[in-house]
């Protein structure tokens, strides 16, 4: 149902944070869509998010301005329903742009997470 994550990072420049996480760090550029969205693979299995900051998220360095993304490995509707079987509460609709699609929740403690199903690429 759920396959790897990422722990996403809102940035004020996305060129700038990019060029240092994959030059400056060296980790591996996995998957970028423009300049809306990039995952860079930090080894070991973490995977870091990129995203430029948004009026929908805390601004960047800021409390609550990471979150932890879980990628479905099947469709969105089936993990979804999988999760709400067990409990999970799911508020909301599911969000999309042209590359990903995405349903924000929380942990029981307030802790933003987020399901997410990328789009095939063109």
């Amino acid at each position: 149902m759920l396959h790897h994550g990422n722990v996403t990072i809102y940035v004020s420049d996305f060129r700038r944070a990019l060029a240092f996480y994959t030059e400056s760090l060296g980790f591996e550029l996995c998957h970028r869509a423009g300049d809306h969205w990039a995952e860079v693979d930090a080894g070991g299995g973490l995977r870091l998010g990129l995203h430029p900051e948004t009026p929908h998220a805390p601004p960047p360095g800021t409390a609550g301005s990471l979150a932890i993304g879980l990628r479905v490995t099947d469709t969105m509707e089936s993990a979804i329903e999988a999760l709400e079987e067990r409990g999970v509460l799911l508020e909301g609709a599911i969000r999309e742009d042209d590359a990903v699609r995405f349903l924000p929740f929380s942990d029981p403690d307030g802790n933003p997470l987020y399901l997410f199903e990328l789009k095939a690429g063109p």
